[in-house]
């Protein structure tokens, strides 16, 4: 049993779990270009077209809920597959919307289906790794997602070029029908029936009641969640206000957003090279610090105007470059601190996090007004509550879990 649970993964998987974990990023970011071109098609408002991203993060952090304890009772592989086959068919009826409201709906839809494939990758890996591994494996499955939300805008303000927004959602179609053929070929069971015998469905859900009696649980979705939420407020303002507000072009917008990515793979990198030095606390305190830092000085830009365009990049290049690092540590923080519910966990924290930034994207959607204050004042706000959660982490983390 030890060597099913915990064989290494060889670097193949290690791609393919990272290209199913990039589902959601990728269908987020790859329409970005497309958003004012969008609204103008369908005759909507900017907050309308936004509100297809909120849609899509609802349902994200839906599936996330249900797939978790799911995969606890009945294996990650089937569970896994079927999300991914959700996702495709999803991503079909996008292309085929004949209105805003359609597409807010098919978009829920794929989002519930790319859930699946993020969960699980996550917990997949960390079913074939030790405590002292995982936080590197899950830094590394972070750099693998993380090249394709860097290319994602570049390709997307190409094929809005090519053929309009309804071309992006027929360039997912393919990718999700490409992950699930090789899901199905190459993804092994590491979730043993040995274990799903005592995670029954009921016990698999039950667990969500035992990790929200946990301050250590709030402490690690507050502090990922909420750098996570500034980074998607980020990403649903800046479309409107690079391109809107500074008149950049939508082709060259995807660059811009790719700072940020690499700004999230060196992150990313820094965490695999330092964290099985310094632990995963350490780590999560000094991230959540520049976040915080970072945090306030996009609002402080965005709020007097301070330095243009160049100014506001830079801050939100340290904003979004620890969000994945926060990420790893916090999800594999709570994982092994619950085991024999890592898939609930893993959920809980996924689901709370994809919560948090569509109310992010909300809040932006709501307090838009031609300029980039709304988003400086919702990043600075989840800044100081990323802060919050790792004083709630260090102050807790010594605490028992509560026994069953």
């Amino acid at each position: 049993m030890t060597q099913t649970t915990r064989r290494r993964p060889d670097a193949r998987l290690i791609l393919l779990l990272g290209a199913l974990a990039a589902c959601g990023p990728l269908s987020i970011d790859m329409y970005l270009p497309s958003l004012p071109a969008l609204a103008a098609a369908f005759g909507t408002s900017a907050a309308a077209a936004q509100t297809t991203l909120t849609s899509f993060m609802c349902g994200f952090s839906v599936g996330m809920l249900l797939y978790g304890p799911l995969s606890d009772a009945y294996g990650r592989r089937p569970v896994l597959l079927g999300g991914i086959a959700l996702y495709t068919v999803a991503s079909i009826a996008c292309a085929a919307a004949l209105s805003i409201d359609a597409l807010i709906f098919v978009r829920f839809l794929q989002a519930l289906g790319a859930g699946a494939a993020s969960v699980l990758a996550r917990a997949i890996a960390r079913d074939a790794h030790e405590a002292t591994d995982a936080a590197r494996v899950l830094s590394m499955l972070s750099i693998v997602t993380s090249i394709g939300p860097l290319l994602a805008p570049l390709i997307g303000g190409q094929l809005l070029l090519l053929g309009g927004w309804r071309v992006v959602f027929m360039a997912l179609t393919l990718f999700g029908a490409v992950c699930a053929v090789t899901a199905f070929l190459r993804v092994p069971e590491t979730w043993p029936r040995e274990k799903r015998a005592s995670s029954a469905l009921g016990v698999s859900f039950a667990a969500y009641g035992r990790l929200l009696t946990d301050p250590v649980t709030w402490g690690h979705m507050l502090c990922g969640g909420m750098a996570f939420a500034s980074m998607f407020a980020y990403i649903t303002a800046t479309p409107f206000v690079y391109i809107d507000y500074f008149h950049v072009q939508p082709q060259h917008y995807g660059l811009l957003f790719g700072l940020n990515i690499v700004g999230i793979i060196s992150g990313n990198v820094l965490n695999t090279r330092l964290v099985g030095r310094v632990g995963s606390l350490r780590m999560i305190s000094g991230a959540a610090f520049v976040s915080v830092v970072a945090a306030l000085s996009v609002a402080l830009v965005c709020l007097t105007g301070w330095g243009g365009l160049w100014s506001i990049v830079v801050c939100l290049f340290f904003v979004v470059g620890v969000v994945g690092l926060l990420s790893a540590n916090c999800t594999t923080d709570l994982m092994h601190r619950y085991p024999h519910n890592a898939g609930a966990a893993a959920a809980l924290f996924g689901a709370v996090q994809l919560a948090l930034g569509a109310a992010a994207s909300l809040a932006v959607g709501l307090f838009h007004d031609g300029t980039p204050r709304g988003m400086g004042v919702v990043i600075g706000v989840c800044g100081l509550l990323t802060f919050a959660g790792r004083t709630l982490v260090l102050r807790w983390h010594e605490t028992p879990v509560r026994a069953v």
